[in-house]
């Protein structure tokens, strides 16, 4: 059984920072792949990040430039800093990580919402 905990989310004010944290636990071999989806209400979930074992990272266009990844693969551990934030970038924010053996975990979600 594997796990994921995610933690960072929260309420920040337009142009605030804030930092997501997951760790995965459990049953997992090597960890591929690490990364961060979002679904805001209404919308389709939408791949906003993800980091590869060696360290290739790619990003969802709009938020290039304000949003790094990066992982702890000692920890199995992976962040997500998110500066510059926007009304749009309002969301719950899912934790996912693909082994090698190509099998996907999900965390539970932690929403983002940034308010005035």
């Amino acid at each position: 059984q594997v796990q994921l905990v995610e933690s960072g989310g929260g309420l920040v004010q337009p142009g605030g920072s804030l930092r997501l944290s997951c760790a995965a636990s459990g049953s997992i071999f090597d960890i591929n792949i690490m990364g961060w989806y979002r679904q805001a209400p209404g919308k389709e979930r939408e791949l906003v990040a993800r980091i590869f074992r060696g360290g290739y990272t790619t990003y969802l266009d709009n938020v290039k430039g304000r949003f790094t990844i990066s992982r702890d693969n000692a920890k199995n551990t992976v962040y997500l800093q998110m500066s510059s934030l926007k009304f749009e970038d309002t969301a719950v924010y899912y934790c996912y990580v693909v082994s090698y053996n190509g099998d996907p975990y999900w965390g539970q979600g932690t929403q983002v919402t940034v308010s005035s």
